[in-house]
């Protein structure tokens, strides 16, 4: 508590300047496909034992278990071995020509951004990646006035273990997007912070600069972590992923969007917390404050999305700091998916909760919530209602 109190009041210095977040090595133990769910009517005696009640009404291998575990990739997805309806809806939305036909960017450099071909202009309206600061209509880089849209990345990671009960300790909820790999590596932290309501969302399943990934390697990597976050909540779709370090283009949120049904959602400040636990580190829990009390003593218009990492215990612990001075400036801070989903986190769900449309991640789009909560934020414009 002296900490956050220590680091709440430091004096005002230069922001951090954005930056791209170094790639996170992850390894993993895999085995066998499972076999294929089975169903239950809703008043079958099985539905008892999920702590969340409402499902899919599926029953799927318990979270954590060799079966379960024994369904997902030990690390880079094999993009010739993916379920067939994942690829035959990739290749129908090539067909209705809703994938833009656009070069893929490469990296030059371990941490620099990856770079398109000579002749190849990234803020064209062809290409137009977020990685260059180019937006595309309906990817949300800035939340509603008054609202900070809590999120956190690359999780379960070191930082869960502290984040999760101090936001419990807030009555907070926030959205994680999750490294896929991550989950399978860490399945308890990852039902923690699904059954203490926290919203889950997609950040790849290996956490690569997407540009640099062919078609249907961006399927495998978003797949992949959709079927586990499916298969692990009961049922719920994903509605909203983050491309890792900001990096999507035309192309790649088109097959979001077109194939599984996902909006895109970036960021509007980045506190740099990432590079907390780098060698050396590449900024200080100073500069993080300086930043946090900046932007939240600033305008409410448009809203904050902050990026923020529960990546390490440092990163956490400047969250930990500036979450008072949030709360201070009268700030609404509310999860992410719920502001940004009209209080509906999942495509066929409305929450941890709520009621759950029995449909798989490709289907998803075509589905809604079975019961529509109304808005949480009521003054959200249309930009926001997806």
């Amino acid at each position: 508590a002296m900490l956050v109190a220590a680091l709440c009041v430091l004096p005002l210095l230069t922001a951090a300047s954005p930056a791209r977040h170094d790639d996170h090595e992850h390894s993993h133990n895999v085995a066998k496909r499972l076999p294929s769910a089975w169903f239950h009517d809703s008043d079958h005696p099985v539905h008892a034992l999920f702590k969340r009640g409402a499902t899919d009404g599926v029953t799927y291998p318990p979270v954590g278990s060799e079966t379960w575990s024994s369904a997902y990739p030990a690390s880079t997805p094999d993009v010739n071995a993916l379920p067939a309806e994942w690829t035959a809806a990739l290749n129908d939305a090539i067909t209705r020509k809703v994938i833009p036909d656009i070069p893929l960017a490469k990296n030059t450099t371990e941490d620099g951004d990856p770079v398109y071909p000579t002749g190849s202009d990234p803020n064209s309206p062809e290409i137009c990646s977020a990685t260059y600061g180019c937006k595309i209509p309906g990817d949300i880089w800035d939340g509603p006035d008054g609202y900070l849209s809590l999120s956190f990345d690359d999780g379960p990671e070191a930082g869960t273990p502290s984040l999760l009960p101090f936001l419990q300790a807030q009555n907070q909820t926030a959205t994680h997007f999750m490294i896929g790999g991550n989950i399978l590596n860490s399945p308890d932290q990852f039902l923690q912070a699904f059954n203490l309501s926290h919203d889950i969302a997609v950040h790849t399943w290996t956490h690569p600069h997407m540009t640099t990934q062919s078609n249907i390697a961006v399927v495998a990597e978003l797949g992949w972590t959709m079927e586990i976050i499916h298969n692990s909540t009961g049922g719920r779709v994903p509605r909203f992923w983050r491309p890792p370090y900001g990096d999507s283009d035309a192309r790649t949120r088109a097959i979001a969007k077109e194939v599984f049904g996902l909006t895109t959602v970036i960021w509007n400040q980045d506190t740099n917390d990432w590079s907390l636990s780098d060698s050396p580190p590449g900024t200080t829990p100073q500069a993080i404050n300086s930043s946090m009390t900046k932007w939240l003593t600033g305008s409410k218009s448009p809203g904050l999305i902050i990026l923020e990492h529960e990546l390490s215990v440092a990163s956490v612990k400047s969250f930990m700091a500036a979450y008072p001075v949030m709360k201070s400036n009268n700030w609404n801070v509310m999860s992410l998916a719920q502001v940004l989903g009209n209080s509906s986190s999942y495509q066929n769900s409305d929450s941890d909760t709520s009621p759950v449309n029995a449909v798989n991640i490709i289907n998803a789009k075509n589905s809604t919530p079975p019961s529509s909560s109304s808005s949480a934020a009521s003054s959200t414009s249309n930009s926001f209602v997806l």
